[in-house]
């Protein structure tokens, strides 16, 4: 499994359909459900994430995220095996954009988490996966690509905050890391102080 191409007719298509952003490339996955009435979707959620841990470019993760991951394939997956999760998006080293969850539905990224005073962060939030390893450096080409689809969601969604998974799971989660730029990213979209960490 590659990254998959972006629909053949996406530049006759709107930005956003159906919660699904015209510029990614569509990889659904079944790990989602719907977001509970009433929800507001005001928060974006940054992870990282490799497989095996530090090795990039596979097809491990999207397999993971579609549930079609062989076990057997290499010992670390031994550690996550029956792992039943997903993102709305994965970010690739050289900028490739994927999405696996209609940004409309709750995709299963962010575990048990609380911020804002809320808990339960997936109910409310929109998962992006940047394929990386917790505290190492990313690529200019996915700050690029981040930027471009942070930019889409801000226009789509009330995005009030943007955080990482190590700020909605203090203590269990440590991604991004200290390799992300969050300063980069807030002059990117000049977004205010209060909506980051």
């Amino acid at each position: 499994m590659t990254c998959p191409e972006p629909h053949p007719s996406a530049e006759n298509q709107a930005l956003w359909r159906d919660g699904w952003y015209r510029f990614a490339a569509p990889c659904p996955s079944p790990n989602f459900g719907p977001r509970p009435d009433g929800t507001t979707i005001d928060l974006i959620v940054l992870h990282c994430i490799s497989l095996p841990p530090g090795q990039y470019g596979g097809p491990e993760v999207l397999q993971l995220f579609t549930n079609q991951l062989e076990w057997q394939q290499h010992p670390y997956f031994q550690s996550i095996l029956g792992l039943t999760v997903s993102a709305h998006f994965l970010i690739r080293r050289d900028g490739c954009l994927v999405q696996f969850v209609s940004c409309n539905q709750r995709a299963w990224h962010a575990g048990v988490s609380s911020y804002r005073g809320r808990a339960n962060c997936n109910d409310d939030s929109i998962g992006i996966e940047l394929e990386g390893l917790d505290g190492a450096l990313f690529e200019p080409a996915q700050y690029v690509t981040l930027r471009a689809l942070c930019a889409a969601i801000l226009q789509q969604y009330p995005i009030d905050y943007i955080a990482g998974h190590e700020h909605i799971a203090p203590g269990r989660k440590q991604d991004p890391g200290p390799g992300f730029d969050w300063k980069r990213l807030q002059n990117d979209l000049a977004l205010k102080d209060q909506m980051l960490p």
